[in-house]
């Protein structure tokens, strides 16, 4: 289409009314922020996509180049043409890479509506200028500093034309024209070149020291001839007493015409560390997804009757998160990373009582009865989407308060996006294949290279960058991953297709691959602008997908993880050994009955008296505990563990005790006088009421512990004289939701939302700029028109009888004016009945809502 058919367009608003459908879905999906609420027409959208904030975020998430893109657009003439982008992208050497790439960065700055205008004008939009453009407050990025016309702006018109004579050029009548032509002299590569030629030495080191930013520089109130040389001929010009700086003309020209030292249109690849068989990843993964119930399970059974104590500020004591630690055999760091994973799946939480304590959740002992891989997968899932990131535990907040697990302050709200896109660059990958963490970390910060201010206080890193080295470490640790690379069940967890062929076959797990040092991945359904030539999409799932994904990562891993086994095998030394897994009855009882002497592929059980005794106390009996070991064991039960048990129950509940303060009876007085004789009873301020009774002052509980310390074996009573059972009891929280991620801004919108708001946008612009029938009180583009009541009612009526179209102001019961273009088609009672256009559907207004009323031109509907 010419031009003369097609007008340029004067404001972003006229660019985004000349786009179509699709390509404004494509704006609202990529910038959410922008229908939140949905503007009223188009010139509302452009309004609220130059807004600071909104055009910070949309910078934020360009990529390198494309971010490089604008920066150039910043620096160069407003407009600028497409050939002036390319030059200061591409240089003087015209790099056949950087032109590749710029169609497709400058196509994306226009969908996200950073850039409008035509080819031969190109305009970044005003904030994203003001934004990225140079400033002695703020310089840019591209180490530029300000045009010949910006720097003399305050210079006075006989310094100028000093300037202009001492670099050879003639004398002008004005500023304006001198200036002008020193800008002429300095982008013309040839009389540029002849003028450096007759520098001093010293004046050219001077040029190159600050030729690539920052362009500032001091000098003192009687400059070194060298520097007299560059100030005399504007090659370095003044912009406060003390202070110089390179002419961005100037700067361009010693660099060869580019903006940026080194243009990156390409992304860096993900270079293969090692490859490993794909069975070999697998099992390696399934190894540490068993591990990963097998921990979670040990720490809510390790909270079973309460948990640590809530702060009075919320979270973990750092003594509680060293003590959990402790009973899982890991480091405090890790140990958060479980805590925090079971509060994420809704595992566990706050009991809400006065005395607040953790506890496991209901929903912990139904996700006990679900099959392991099942269990695994709900855990996956949970940690992918979680936005809670225990890496900042230990940190500093903004108040310089301590950051503790379960506590508040945890929430990152990248940390999501984060973990898909590095798990999306390992599918990526060969299968079996892991990558250097260096190379992820690359390729991280050239599709992200800005962000905004830090959430938290983390070194010299960035949060994205440590977020992505927790990522790798977590979905090794969880099983998502096995020795570094994406597992079949990580794979289906995050919906990915199959993996691409290795690029060469390794003789074993640790070969080195090849290293690649760039990669394209465009995906087939991508528009000119998403087709990114380092996109390997893999788009966040929807809940009801990632439940199917879910699905389909437990069926992978269900023939990876071991079948829980029914039996134990006795050995003489009181011990009992779990070849693996037990199945959860036998895994119970065998808990209260020995202590878990050590873990790892096999579990050992140690037997004791004081478990003995545990599973006596807990209502077992002798023949019980013999029934259960003969039963469970592929062994018989060894004599020295039988006669422990028998030893235990003949003396469980020879003595008793109860309330007094706290009393001990005995038939055998002789065990009371060897108790009363024992210096380790002093403490308990024991005294003889009989023969086979003593009393003391300390509570039963203190008693019951005492002589328990002293090698007896004594069972508490009831008040009626029965011994006490005392089985443990889970202690659970009332039901309690797992934590709801913080979003990053808006959420994406939905292709229902997208039609529904663009439908509503186009209505709404259509009553914004109808072309209108002049009246006695015309009104501007934007206004609503203002009638009186008569008028409004003869014009309604009117337009019933005719048909046409009509242009109204409209105030709803909230107070708020729209503008509609609407078709009367019965006016009765004080309403209107007429097709709304800009809703596109009949709807029915009060006449005293209705400020006014405008016929619309001919051409209109």
């Amino acid at each position: 289409m010419s031009t003369e058919e097609t007008p340029a367009p004067r404001s972003l608003a006229e660019a985004l009314r000349a786009r179509d459908d699709a390509s404004l879905a494509a704006l609202l999906r990529s910038r959410p922020d922008l229908i939140t609420p949905v503007p009223t027409d188009l010139t509302q959208l452009a309004t609220r996509a130059g807004t600071r904030a909104s055009v910070v975020r949309a910078l934020e998430r360009l990529d390198r180049f494309t971010l490089q893109t604008a920066q150039a657009l910043a620096v160069a003439p407003d407009p600028a043409s497409y050939d002036d982008l390319l030059a200061l992208l591409a240089g003087d050497a015209a790099d056949p890479g950087v032109a590749a790439a710029v169609p497709r960065a400058l196509a994306v700055l226009r969908e996200q509506a950073l850039v409008w205008g035509g080819p031969d004008q190109l305009r970044l939009v005003r904030t994203a200028r003001e934004l990225l453009a140079p400033s002695p407050q703020h310089p840019s990025p591209t180490g530029l500093g300000p045009t010949v016309a910006e720097a003399t702006a305050g210079m006075s018109p006989g310094r100028v034309q000093e300037i202009v004579a001492a670099a050879g050029l003639t004398s002008t009548h004005d500023a304006v024209s001198a200036v002008a032509s020193l800008t002429a002299l300095f982008t013309d590569r040839k009389r540029m070149a002849a003028l450096l030629d007759t520098a001093p030495p010293d004046s050219v080191d001077v040029l190159r020291r600050l030729v690539w930013g920052p362009p500032y520089g001091q000098v003192t109130a009687d400059p070194a001839t060298h520097l007299r040389w560059l100030l005399d001929r504007g090659l370095l010009l003044p912009t406060a007493p003390g202070t110089v700086v390179l002419p961005r003309e100037v700067a361009l020209h010693l660099r060869g015409g580019r903006a940026h030292r080194t243009t990156e249109p390409l992304p860096p690849g993900v270079e293969p560390a090692a490859v490993h068989r794909p069975q070999v990843v697998d099992s390696a993964a399934a190894g540490q997804a068993y591990t990963t119930l097998a921990t979670v399970e040990e720490l809510l059974k390790d909270w079973d009757e309460g948990g640590p104590a809530v702060l009075r500020a919320g979270g973990l004591s750092v003594r509680d998160l060293k003590r959990t630690a402790i009973a899982l055999d890991v480091s405090e760091p890790v140990a958060a990373f479980w805590v925090e994973l079971a509060y994420a799946a809704g595992l566990l939480a706050s009991d809400g009582e006065a005395d607040e304590r953790y506890a496991a959740t209901p929903a912990y002992d139904e996700w006990l009865q679900w099959p392991a891989a099942r269990r695994w997968a709900r855990l996956a899932e949970a940690w992918l989407s979680a936005t809670r990131t225990p890496g900042v535990i230990g940190g500093r907040d903004a108040k310089d308060r301590t950051l503790s697990a379960l506590g508040p302050g945890l929430d990152r709200s990248a940390a999501p996006e984060v973990r898909h896109r590095v798990l999306a660059l390992l599918a990526a990958l060969p299968e079996g294949t892991s990558p250097t963490v260096e190379s992820v970390l690359a390729r991280l910060h050239w599709e992200r290279p800005t962000r905004g201010p830090q959430q938290d206080r983390g070194g010299d890193e960035d949060l994205r960058t440590r977020l992505a080295r927790w990522t790798l470490a977590e979905a090794e640790s969880l099983g998502v991953t096995g020795r570094g690379a994406l597992s079949s069940q990580g794979r289906a967890l995050l919906g990915a297709p199959a993996a691409p062929p290795k690029p060469a076959e390794p003789t074993g797990p640790g070969d080195k691959l090849p290293v690649h040092h760039h990669e394209r991945h465009d995906h087939p359904h991508s528009s000119p602008a998403q087709s990114h030539p380092h996109t390997h999409t893999l788009e966040p799932l929807s809940p009801a997908e990632q439940a199917t994904a879910s699905a389909t990562a437990a069926r992978l891993l269900t023939p990876l993880l071991p079948e829980p086994l029914d039996h134990v095998l006795l050995q003489a030394d009181l011990t009992a050994v779990a070849p693996g897994p037990l199945k959860r009855p036998l895994a119970d009882v065998l808990g209260v009955l020995a202590d878990i002497e050590s873990k790892g592929g096999a579990t050992v059980y140690r037997f004791t008296p004081g478990s003995v005794r545990r599973a006596l106390d807990a209502g077992r009996s002798a023949s019980d505990l013999h029934d259960f070991l003969t039963a469970h064991s592929r062994t018989p039960v060894p004599q020295p563990l039988a006669y422990l048990i028998d030893d235990v129950a003949r003396r469980h509940g020879h003595l008793r005790i109860g309330a007094a303060s706290a009393y001990v009876r005995c038939d055998d007085d002789a065990v009371l006088s060897e108790i009363l004789a024992d210096k380790r009873s002093e403490s308990l301020r024991l005294r003889r009421l009989a023969p086979t009774v003593l009393a003391a002052q300390a509570d039963p509980a203190t008693l019951l512990d005492g002589l328990r310390a002293m090698g007896f074996a004594p069972a508490a009573e009831s008040a009626e004289g029965d011994v006490l059972i005392t089985r443990a009891h889970a202690h659970r929280t009332p039901p309690r939701a797992a934590p709801d991620p913080v979003p990053d801004g808006p959420p994406a919108p939905d292709t229902t939302l997208l039609s529904a708001a663009i439908r509503a946008i186009r209505a709404g612009d259509l009553a914004a700029t109808a072309p209108r029938k002049p009246t006695e009180t015309p009104a501007t583009t934007g206004d609503l028109p203002r009638t009186s009541p008569a008028e409004t009612l003869a014009t309604m009526q009117a337009a019933v009888m005719t048909g046409e179209a009509v242009w109204i102001g409209y105030v709803n019961a909230e107070g708020a004016a729209s503008q509609r273009v609407i078709a009367p088609v019965r006016v009765e009672g004080g309403f209107v009945t007429a097709y709304d256009h800009t809703a596109d559907e009949v709807r029915t207004y009060p006449l005293h809502r209705v400020t006014g009323v405008a016929e619309l031109a001919d051409d209109q509907p």
